[in-house]
């Protein structure tokens, strides 16, 4: 057997684990997160049959006509929900569109939360796709528990209180995205289905995507394949993380690259649940994370103020 590019935890050990097992969690996600900045996750509670039936869903909508599918595409919302057509997002360093499509889900506010509308947009639902909207609405909040652990294990991990994060993500700004990279039907223009780029939110959740092709470039400057294993997620850093801990814990640089030329014909479905705090969140630098060997690296700024820095340089927003 090859060997992993990522090290493989069991969320159940900790979430149901006695203190020894919690512990042994803590300190190979931390680890995880300070060398690779990814991980592979069993045992995180989401059940395989909404992931099929939200692939099989999200499939069905993505196969409607174009026309169709811009119907859904909102504007001024910088594709923070509905529809974002084909070749409208690039990587900050490239100038070339990505090879993908996408559908995003945020926030699904509770009436007791209605002083936040003006904050988060409705989601979006497609007629032609009834069933759509309440599994996206169950993938999301079964994503949002699974990655409210890890970070509670995380913050153990920095020696801050287990529930540290817990108030910042609750309502967070966080997004499922559904992305369709179509067949490739004729030589791509340098363009691969997703440059190389790093997330900027505080974790990602990407569920078995429907074919390979995502890459990670470790510490000897290599791109590596990341294969999960059936009903395995794989959880990385994003930029938030990182600045939190002041470059301790890792946003590590990743990539889709096509397919070799004899599977161009196959698209490629993934489903990554980029985990945001709300937008006052301060991303000032941990103090235990600044020390002699890793002097302080960035400003303060709030978690909003650095999305919008972001969603410009990557051209979803104006």
């Amino acid at each position: 057997m090859s060997k992993r590019a990522i090290p493989l935890v069991d969320l159940s050990q900790f979430v149901n684990g006695d203190e020894n097992q919690r512990q042994a969690f803590v300190d190979k996600l931390g680890q995880a997160f300070h060398e690779t900045g990814f991980v592979g996750v069993i045992g995180h509670g989401i059940p395989a049959t909404l992931i099929d039936d939200f692939y099989t869903s999200a499939k069905n909508f993505f196969a409607l006509p174009v026309d169709v599918k811009r119907r859904y595409e909102i504007e001024g919302l910088a594709g923070q929900r509905g529809y974002t057509s084909f070749g409208k997002e690039h990587a900050k360093q490239s100038e070339v569109p990505d090879l993908k499509e996408f559908f995003q889900i945020g926030q699904f506010l509770s009436p007791a939360d209605a002083h936040l509308r003006s904050e988060y947009p409705d989601n979006v639902r497609v007629e032609e796709e009834p069933t759509f909207y309440d599994l996206a609405e169950q993938l999301y909040k079964s994503f949002e528990k699974s990655g409210g652990h890890l970070l509670r294990a995380i913050a153990l991990h920095l020696d801050l209180p287990e529930n540290y994060f817990e108030d910042k993500i609750h309502n967070g700004n966080s997004i499922l995205r559904a992305i369709h990279y179509p067949p490739i039907t004729s030589e791509p223009n340098s363009a691969i289905r997703a440059e190389q780029h790093e997330d900027i939110n505080l974790i990602t959740l990407l569920v078995g995507a429907s074919a390979g092709g995502l890459q990670l470039l470790n510490k000897n400057d290599e791109w590596e394949d990341i294969l999960p294993e059936d009903g395995e997620i794989v959880i990385n850093v994003g930029d938030m993380l990182q600045r939190l801990t002041n470059n301790y814990l890792k946003s590590t640089t990743h990539r889709v690259v096509n397919p070799p030329r004899e599977e161009w014909h196959m698209p490629r479905l993934s489903i990554p649940f980029f985990l945001h705090p709300k937008s006052g969140m301060d991303l000032s630098c941990l103090p235990q994370t600044v020390t002699d060997e890793r002097p302080l690296a960035y400003e303060p700024i709030t978690a909003g103020e650095y999305l919008d820095e972001r969603l410009r340089e990557i051209g979803l927003k104006k």
